[in-house]
């Protein structure tokens, strides 16, 4: 039975075609509409937020300017600051991706009206405007990361964990946007529990050098899988694959996550319209 969903949902993406970068365009436009730098809040906003936690850890009352990460049996000791903005980079897109991809049917419930309409490309041109966002936030990054640290070949593994990341919160949308349609109530408890996440998550500190069993249980979180990516591929020049456990108990909660978005939008799906 999921197979034939995920062929309608498959059927849905393919008959609406290249409307979906389209729409994923308007989607930008209209977010930052009106706004007397445009865009460029799109870097405003994460730069500020960086700047506040790496102020308070720094200069404020930790006064920790470094974080050392034992590397193939070496320490080596990074710049806060360099160590923060990689983990922040997917964060943003992540934290982005929850709190508004749970809103997405909600707030776009004038497609949903439609006839014909597929809904389910709802979430994806969203998605996309999303991960439009992060390339350019991406590319800032590499270039800072390139000026205080320097470039490897390892960093071709952002080519694998964007998309990956880019896939598993779509999915994760597939569950969550159908339920907020019926619930606001589970929206606002996805927005009240996201600052709690972010610190179960190793977005200003590195996960790895946790004490037992906490560093094995944070490998459970699929959150801290990709900020540990980005960082593996950026500053700790390591392969995903160096990390066997991780990434088996990621790929297994991708491939449940899939099938459970795909059930639980085609169960729903239906419904909605007369809830809107």
């Amino acid at each position: 039975m999921i197979i034939v969903f995920l062929k309608d949902i498959i059927s849905e993406h393919k008959s609406f075609g290249k409307r979906i970068f389209v729409l994923a365009k308007t989607e930008l436009v209209k977010t930052y509409k009106g706004a007397a730098i445009g865009p460029l809040w799109a870097v405003v906003k994460p730069a500020f937020t960086l700047f506040v936690y790496w102020f308070a850890f720094t200069i404020g009352i930790k006064k920790l300017g470094h974080v050392d990460v034992m590397i193939h049996d070496h320490i080596l000791s990074f710049d806060r600051f360099l160590f923060m903005l990689v983990g922040f980079i997917p964060w943003f897109f992540i934290s982005e991706s929850i709190t508004k991809g749970a809103k997405d049917i909600r707030s776009h419930r004038q497609y949903v009206t439609k006839i014909n309409f597929p809904v389910s490309t709802i979430m994806t041109f969203t998605s996309i405007a999303r991960i439009y966002v992060h390339l350019a936030l991406s590319l800032i990054m590499y270039v800072i990361v390139a000026f205080m640290w320097g470039t490897s070949w390892y960093n071709m593994q952002i080519f694998f964990y964007m998309p990956l990341m880019f896939l598993f919160f779509l999915f994760l949308s597939w569950t969550t946007a159908p339920m907020c349609a019926f619930s606001p109530d589970l929206e606002n408890a996805i927005v009240s529990i996201m600052s709690g996440i972010f610190w179960l998550t190793g977005v200003i500190y590195n996960s790895y050098d946790l004490p037992a069993p906490l560093d094995t249980i944070m490998l459970f979180n699929p959150i801290n899988f990709f900020v540990n990516g980005y960082r593996n591929a950026f500053l700790y020049n390591r392969w995903f694959f160096e990390f066997k456990t991780e990434f088996i108990i990621f790929i297994v909660e991708f491939i449940i996550l899939f099938f459970l978005g795909v059930f639980n939008y085609n169960r729903l799906r239906k419904k909605i319209p007369d809830v809107l």
